[in-house]
């Protein structure tokens, strides 16, 4: 396992669509596990692999919950329910915060490493994750919704709007 580089905006690779996984490999496996390393070492709460440069459909999350790590391979939300309005970061966009609009819940369905069925229901901390995610697999940024985009050092005041 490694720490991978965490590719910055405005890097183009963050700006397109990743490609769906259709064979779990080794590869495949080892770039989950890195991306869980990298997300820990860089204090996050989720990673995508266009966020290591790659443009495979693979998320890592850990809100610190009862779900713990979740790696999971071609994710996809099938069901969302309410709304939360709150701040996001980006390991992708190093002083920025914004107040973004999510799903309060979300179910996400997907494969586990090892390519087996896994489905997740999430609520608050996870479900924003898991939707800031697969955005990134999608080429959007939290910077593209956000209501307001502020410094992530400013006051509570956040006169640094978009």
């Amino acid at each position: 396992m490694a720490i991978r580089f965490i590719v910055k905006e405005p890097d183009e690779v963050l700006h397109k669509v990743a490609k769906e996984v259709t064979k779990i490999t080794p590869n495949v496996q080892k770039l989950l596990d890195d991306m869980a390393d990298t997300m820990y070492d860089a204090e996050g709460v989720g990673l995508a692999a266009p966020q290591v440069g790659i443009l495979k459909r693979l998320i890592v999350v850990d809100a610190g919950d009862e779900h713990g790590l979740i790696k999971m391979i071609n994710p996809e939300i099938v069901e969302t329910e309410g709304e939360q309005f709150g701040p996001e970061g980006c390991l992708s966009i190093p002083g920025l915060n914004g107040d973004v609009r999510r799903a309060e819940k979300v179910t996400v369905k997907g494969l586990d490493r090892e390519g087996k069925p896994l489905t997740v229901t999430a609520t608050g901390l996870l479900s924003r994750a898991f939707q800031h995610e697969i955005d990134h697999l999608n080429g959007v940024l939290f910077t593209d919704i956000a209501e307001k985009v502020y410094d992530a050092t400013a006051d509570e005041a956040g006169s640094n709007s978009k």
